[in-house]
């Protein structure tokens, strides 16, 4: 027996929701639940309201598309949605510009219509036209002046794949759904992604490599978390700065032992020529140092010189 599907009425108690609006009275305003269609009436055969049961020889619902073939099960995959007018937004919308957005969307080729096999509608309540994804039909019957036919490719249907996603979208957009906000939107996984990285930083975890004691023989014990091994970090870089600043005070200028270096690189010849080349004599070196070291480097030069 043909069965609606639990991902069509999900689509249907969406639109009743936001467009029935007062559910305790029937108003041609509002869409009725009888105005929205997902199992033919006994009679109806062949079609996308139609399950395995009902489908005829050569039922275009089931041939045209193997996403139809392979997914043809007892449920029906069509949704019928009557007329209805709402305000909201400083504007009127009822099915015509309902009908009239779906078709731009799929023709956009927006995700949220990928299943949606062809929409058959009226734009002004006067002609019928189909929009349809195989590009195999074009028109519709009269009835489809005052509905609209929805057609669902099967496979996602037996799938039971969501299709509340475009409908929903059309409700935000004409300002009867309120956006979610970003807390909402932030999915599971990105929820559980931040608080490992909160838990990394604070108390390690098996991805954060070797542990180290940030404060040597201090209270804290040893941790791999990001900030055990920040404040390991900072108190190597102080021992670091400790150090250099020792190091300052020393007197790292050996002048005697600099000179000797110098000096005994040089033979007397090459002596002689680098001074010469340079226009130095001894005096003027000498002129050059410090005094206390001016007469050891004058005695040297002249020795040297000499031999």
């Amino acid at each position: 027996m043909t069965r609606a599907p639990a991902n069509l009425m999900a689509v249907r108690s969406l639109l009743l929701t936001h467009l029935d609006v007062d559910p305790k009275t029937s108003r041609p305003q509002d869409l009725e639940p009888a105005e929205v269609g997902i199992v033919g009436d006994a009679s109806h055969r062949g079609g996308y309201h139609c399950g395995s049961d009902r489908v005829v020889s050569g039922d275009y619902s089931v041939v045209e598309s193997t996403r139809d073939s392979s997914g043809l099960t007892l449920d029906a995959s069509g949704l019928d949605v009557g007329d209805f007018s709402v305000k909201s937004g400083g504007r009127t919308h009822d099915l015509r510009s309902f009908s009239v957005w779906c078709v731009q969307q799929c023709t956009a080729g927006t995700a949220d219509t990928r299943d949606i096999r062809e929409i058959i509608y009226s734009p002004d309540g006067k002609t019928v036209k189909r929009w349809d994804r195989l590009g195999k039909r074009s028109t519709g019957d009269s009835s489809h002046l005052w509905h609209t036919h929805f057609s669902f490719f099967r496979d996602s249907t037996k799938a039971g794949r969501d299709q509340t996603p475009l409908f929903r979208r059309y409700l935000t957009e004409i300002g009867l759904i309120s956006p979610p906000t970003p807390e909402d939107d932030m999915s599971e996984k990105a929820e559980n992604e931040i608080h490992q990285v909160y838990l990394g930083t604070f108390y390690g975890g098996s991805s954060m490599g070797r542990a180290v004691d940030p404060d040597g023989a201090g209270p804290a014990g040893a941790s791999n978390s990001l900030v055990a091994k920040l404040d390991y970090l900072m108190a190597r870089l102080d021992g670091v700065v400790a150090g250099v600043t020792t190091l300052q005070g020393k007197d790292w200028t050996d002048e005697p032992a600099i000179i000797a270096g110098v000096l005994a690189g040089l033979s007397p010849q090459r002596l002689a020529e680098a001074l010469a080349t340079a226009g130095l004599t001894p005096a003027a070196i000498a002129a050059a140092v410090p005094q206390d070291m001016a007469r050891k480097v004058v005695d040297e030069l002249t020795a040297r010189l000499s031999s």
